[in-house]
């Protein structure tokens, strides 16, 4: 049965969450919540969707106040044992906090296509691998980028930053970002995800999701959880033009130098790789399909 939280006991959680959710994920779920019969099928799918409030939700179920003896990553579970008062609550909440200007919410929409896009292509991805954990993998693919909208809030010019990481032929994203920023967004990343209460495993691996290169091209890292949803995250940001919907270049550097020793961690090809480009293309996902 869904145990309802006090306005004080939300609150008190949503401290720190700063992500603004998107418009029109929120019209849905306010048009959602006055129907006579709401959905809560797809009150969750709509909140798995916008990365501010699956971790919102997250972080509530996973709280004290429930008590669980096991961590919660399933956003449509958490929906189910929050229940949709508190959910209704939670929404209303961050819609009071996300008053976004137009060209906020354009600069935020790149942030947003992406990580919906990478979500389901990971999954997609570890389902065909064989994971066992395909949820992990879609909030990993949701949640890597968390620190992008926090670091676009605090610099004006942290999209310059973020291309010209991109653009670096030789020192890594987070490398860019620190000599500019004195921090980076895997680091503010890992910690928004800890505040979330998100796995340890996905928190350790949005920490390192730019420094991959360690882990693909020598034999002193071991097979790991951690690292075959890393394998998983690389491929999905490279199908998905991550390289060039964020960072607005014509070539994927990272995986140049990474994408052979990824897809040989999988157990995959090149041909599968331009099978899923393809198929995900028919579904609007790729950077063929993204207009600026």
């Amino acid at each position: 049965m869904a145990k309802e939280l006090s306005e004080e006991q939300i609150l008190r959680i949503m401290q720190g969450i700063k992500i603004p959710p998107q418009p029109q994920i929120l019209v849905d779920l306010q048009m959602e919540q006055v129907m006579p019969d709401p959905d809560m099928g797809r009150i969750a799918k709509l909140i798995s969707q916008d990365v501010g409030l699956s971790g919102t939700v997250l972080k509530v179920v996973n709280s004290p106040f429930y008590g669980l003896k096991n961590r919660i990553t399933s956003v449509q579970q958490a929906v189910c044992l929050i229940g949709l008062d508190s959910v209704v609550n939670i929404i209303n909440g961050l819609s009071i906090k996300s008053q976004m200007s137009d060209e906020t919410i354009v600069n935020m929409n790149r942030f947003w296509d992406t990580a919906n896009d990478i979500a389901q292509v990971a999954t997609t991805v570890a389902k065909q691998v064989g994971f066992p954990n395909p949820d992990l993998a879609y909030l990993l693919g949701l949640f890597h980028n968390c620190g992008i909208p926090l670091l676009m809030s605090r610099f004006d010019n942290y999209l310059q930053v973020m291309e010209e990481s991109y653009a670096h032929p030789e020192l890594r994203v987070v490398d860019v970002e620190n000599q500019h920023l004195n921090t980076n967004h895997a680091v503010i990343g890992y910690y928004t995800a800890k505040s979330w209460n998100l796995p340890k495993v996905l928190c350790d691996v949005i920490a390192e999701h730019h420094s991959a290169t360690r882990y693909f091209t020598s034999d002193h890292i071991k097979d790991s959880e951690g690292k075959t949803l890393l394998a998983i995250l690389k491929l999905a940001e490279h199908i998905c033009g991550n390289y060039h919907i964020l960072g607005r270049q014509q070539v994927d550097l990272e995986w140049e130098n990474i994408g052979t020793e990824v897809l040989t961690y999988l157990g995959l090809g090149e041909y599968d790789i331009e099978q899923m480009q393809l198929n995900f293309s028919e579904m609007g996902i790729g950077f063929q399909n993204y207009r600026y």
